[in-house]
């Protein structure tokens, strides 16, 4: 099973993804834990790329570029072997991100970001994880962390509205998605993950 994680920053997805992957893997479930951008050497140089720096270093039709060379090499090295395996693969953002932050937020990109996907990348997650929440308070989150990955936090308040109204809108069309409230203490919003993902393995 393909399991992604995906919300605006600062939502709690990678905690989550985190404390998923121990759950399974306690259970004897066989996990790969990865993210993107990143999951592989060549896709770990690229993230460095797109999410330090100056908000805007890149446009988004070159950051377009960058994600999908990196899930490309991420869908090569770490994704496929993992499924071929008979792995879970529980993957931080995934190919939603990129229909996302740029391919909504910053233009109307989509039909690039999707094109490119299909010739690409080619495979969507079985499930999708949601984890959606107030956008000020996952603005002050992410800051918090004070890291040097923080272009995206950069773009303001605004942007992370528009991404989270763009995340509901892809939940609503797409029947792989559940959303979560993650709003909620971090060890309630796990027993929830944890029952309906394994929920979902048992079938």
């Amino acid at each position: 099973m393909f399991i992604s994680f995906e919300g605006i920053d600062g939502s709690g997805k990678s905690t989550q993804a985190r404390l998923l992957a121990e759950a399974l893997r306690a259970a004897g479930i066989d996990v790969i834990h990865t993210r993107e951008p990143g999951g592989s050497p060549g896709a770990e140089e690229i993230r460095s790329l797109v999410l330090e720096g100056d908000p805007d270093r890149w446009s988004a039709e070159t950051e377009i570029l960058l994600f999908t060379a990196a899930r490309r090499d991420h869908l090569e090295k770490t994704i496929r072997p993992a499924l071929k395996a008979g792995k879970v693969v529980i993957c931080d953002r995934f190919a939603d991100s990129t229909r996302v932050f740029q391919g909504v937020t910053r233009g109307d990109l989509q039909d690039k970001v999707n094109r490119l996907h299909d010739e690409m990348i080619g495979i969507e997650p079985d499930l999708t994880l949601l984890f959606d929440m107030d956008p000020e308070i996952g603005l002050k989150r992410a800051k918090g962390r004070q890291t040097a990955e923080e272009r995206f936090e950069d773009f303001g308040q605004d942007f992370q509205e528009k991404c989270r109204a763009a995340f509901l809108d892809l939940a609503r069309a797409h029947a792989r998605f559940t959303v979560i409230d993650a709003g909620r203490e971090i060890d309630v919003v796990a027993r929830e993950v944890a029952t309906l993902v394994k929920s979902r393995l048992d079938t």
